[in-house]
């Protein structure tokens, strides 16, 4: 495990996957992220590379060639993950490519998670470098998990996503049965900027939305006001999602989504793809802000 700490927030990331699976209050004993209940789900914020969600298939083609890779990609649960540089007030993790993980993605690259930690705020930072002599593709994007409700005097009922600007985005339903995006759609918005949270919203698995007006979303409590933002400028698609039966709520920026289900399945065409030239450097990033009233 790693930390950081200023006055106000301590955060702790797991050497595997490079994971965030802290983020408590100095002052008191307030802690914002999900615990990962093995029972129900048990995960932090795993980060997504190098693609989101699932493949048609398990499977998907470069140059004509079949590759198989697992749901949300290989960095989750990676153990080849070393933290490369660390300083007061941050924490860079690499992943190199190698001989396993060429033979399910043929391509060199260098990955780096960066957390920041700034006041009440936690940078998290992608950068993707292209090693290889060829256009490498990918998908990139966080899975941060936060409790909900926060105290012990709430129910799951009494938190909203609250975003930044009146919406009217459908979200884009997921076929239970195979795990990729279907073309039915669901209004989730009527003409307003919030998301009254329910476990039953979760029944058919993530809320996906690609058009979204807001580019910050924030938990908030009916009793206890607004509890953190995520803020995602760099991200143009935005995942919701939980276990049904979990007391926790996903807020997922994404750079890319699962396969529809009338994918070709050839990578170089998948939607939401990132295309990176040889030689090139790639860079996004995400904040998560905890509201300082929490933090007294």
């Amino acid at each position: 495990m790693y930390t950081l700490q200023n006055d106000k927030l301590k955060i702790v990331v797991k050497k595997t996957g490079a994971e965030l699976c802290k983020i408590k209050a100095v002052k008191n004993t307030a802690s914002f992220m999900w615990h990962a209940d093995h029972a129900i789900w048990g995960s932090y914020s795993p980060n997504l590379f190098p693609i989101i969600g699932a493949l048609k298939k398990g499977t998907y083609f470069y140059e004509g060639q079949e590759y198989i890779l697992p749901k949300h990609g290989f960095v989750r649960r990676n153990d080849h993950i070393i933290l490369h540089e660390q300083t007061k007030n941050s924490l860079t993790f690499k992943l190199t490519s190698n001989e396993d993980l060429l033979k399910i993605y043929p391509f060199m690259f260098e990955f780096y998670i960066t957390y920041k930690l700034h006041d009440t705020i936690i940078e998290v930072i992608y950068t993707v470098k292209n090693i290889d002599n060829k256009t490498m593709y990918f998908s990139v994007g966080g899975h941060p998990a936060f409790k909900c409700p926060l105290y012990e005097n709430e129910n799951y009922e009494d938190y909203i996503l609250e975003f930044e600007h009146v919406e009217h985005s459908k979200t884009h339903l997921i076929n239970m049965d195979n795990q990729l995006v279907s073309s039915k759609e669901k209004v989730i918005f009527n003409t307003s900027n919030q998301i009254p949270l329910k476990h039953e919203l979760f029944n058919n698995d993530a809320l996906i939305f690609k058009d979204l007006k807001s580019k910050k979303v924030t938990l908030k409590s009916n009793k206890h006001g607004a509890i953190l933002s995520v803020r995602f400028n760099d991200f143009p698609y935005l995942g919701i999602w939980a276990k049904p039966n979990g007391d926790y709520v996903c807020i997922e920026p994404w750079l890319g989504i699962a396969d529809s289900e009338i994918t070709n399945q050839n990578i170089k065409e998948k939607e939401g793809i990132i295309s990176l030239y040889a030689s090139k450097t790639f860079v996004a990033s995400y904040n998560i802000e905890i509201h300082n009233n929490h933090l007294a």
